[in-house]
């Protein structure tokens, strides 16, 4: 991707301007990013999504209004009787990856490769009767919210306030200051950084896109690498255990002895500075698929192109190769060709042909497990 060349995408601006301008920094009201959008699915198509185990769907009914019944959550899959009528307004059906299922969803999401791999999450479906919505909100991560059917009012401000309203079963702010208003029609967008409160309200029947990110935690990440790491020291050789050939007897057995504590101290901070295995496991995490995706194995592999299955997550750093939760160490020519299927997503025959015979057998095995299929899709 020419990340300098301005696009409709962007409001004209280049992926390069609006990284610096925008980017974790202020809104973006985009009229037009996608002229003459078509949406990717109709309504039927999406509630047949909602109605299949594994994907990951979620209903939220409103208060009528001057009633007093709470907002209503559930999570699916929904039958079509498990969801009010369509004239009744006041309800939103979530329907999350619908890039995992569909193929141009996927190809959408790809416009948006501009942030890495890493960042970028997934695509979201949110279909809304009249005056639907999930109520004044933040999220913790970056969104792009594209209208792809209908209209939908948008409210948004710089909230101070986060406080929420008490016992209800989604995230909604007590107090929401709007400072902004629009309306979206098919093909807008609106770009929102990280806890810029925000509400949505559908006019009329009406669909929402929203392009997600990952935005990790510390906590998570320490979790996930240290569990990672850990398991790397468990399939390795033991080289060091602990020794205490001058232990003299003791009369308080229940005391910790200092040097146990101190060699187990120091396994730890070894384990730490281990920047390789530091690596391997962020590159293992970042890729490992979502618990809801599987893939269709039992494909062939034959020397001419491929390219990656839409559920696929590839990665790479210096010295290694990653794909779905799996590290790879690579490098020469073998890691440049890798690197270029991570990028494009695709790798031609000539660069197929220029993969050793080794990294011509991953390739095979990762086709056999239905993460790279021949031809491009």
């Amino acid at each position: 991707m020419n990340t300098k060349v301005p696009t409709p995408l962007l409001g004209g601006l280049s992926p390069e301007v609006f990284m610096r301008r925008y980017w974790q920094k202020k809104p973006l009201l985009i009229r037009g990013a996608i002229p003459d959008f078509v949406p990717l699915l109709d309504r039927r198509a999406l509630l047949d999504l909602a109605a299949q185990q594994g994907v990951e769907s979620r209903l939220v009914v409103q208060p009528r209004p001057g009633g007093d019944a709470p907002w209503r959550f559930r999570h699916g899959p929904f039958t079509r009787s498990m969801l009010p009528p369509f004239k009744q307004g006041g309800w939103t059906l979530l329907v999350q990856g619908v890039d995992l299922h569909l193929e141009r969803a996927h190809a959408l999401l790809a416009q948006f490769r501009f942030v890495p791999d890493a960042r970028l999450d997934d695509l979201m479906v949110s279909y809304a009767t009249d005056g639907g919505g999930v109520g004044p909100h933040f999220d913790s991560y970056d969104v792009f919210l594209l209208q792809a059917s209908g209209q939908r009012r948008w409210r948004i401000g710089p909230q101070k306030n986060l406080s929420l309203v008490p016992g209800a079963p989604l995230k909604i702010l007590a107090h929401f200051e709007p400072e902004q208003e629009f309306v979206l029609n098919p093909g807008d967008m609106l770009y929102l950084p990280p806890k810029y409160a925000h509400d949505g309200v559908a006019q009329g029947e009406c669909m929402t896109y929203s392009v997600g990110f990952r935005s990790p935690g510390k906590a998570e990440l320490a979790r996930e690498m240290l569990q990672r790491m850990a398991e790397q020291l468990f399939d390795a050789p033991e080289t060091s255990r602990y020794r205490d050939p001058r232990q003299p007897a003791v009369a308080q057995s229940g005391a910790i002895p200092a040097p146990l504590a101190a060699f187990a101290q120091k396994a730890l901070l070894e384990t730490l500075g281990d920047t390789a295995a530091m690596q391997r496991a962020l590159g293992e995490y970042l890729t490992e698929p979502k618990a809801q995706v599987w893939f269709d194995g039992q494909g062939e592999f034959s020397v001419g192109d491929v390219s990656l299955d839409r559920r696929t997550r590839m990665m790479y750093d210096e010295h290694h190769v990653f794909i779905n939760g799996e590290s790879f160490e690579s490098a020469g020519r073998d890691a440049r060709l890798m690197r270029t299927l991570a990028d494009d997503r695709v790798l031609g025959i000539k660069g197929c042909r220029q993969l050793s015979g080794s990294a011509q057998e991953v390739v095979a095995r990762w086709c056999e497990a239905g993460w790279v299929h021949v031809g491009a899709r």
